[in-house]
């Protein structure tokens, strides 16, 4: 039961793993810098 247990829990982390690097890798480079500064760029200050 250990085992199933354990090998169930790597399948599904190099499942999300592999996920990860999908959604990262099919994205252009310009892409990813205007989504990762949405966070710094919410607010609006009036100069």
């Amino acid at each position: 039961m250990t085992n199933f247990i354990f090998f169930g829990d790597m399948l599904v982390m190099a499942f999300m793993a592999v996920l990860a690097v999908w959604i990262l890798s099919r994205g252009k480079s310009k892409t990813l810098d205007e989504i990762a500064r949405i966070p710094l760029e919410d607010e609006e200050h009036d100069g």
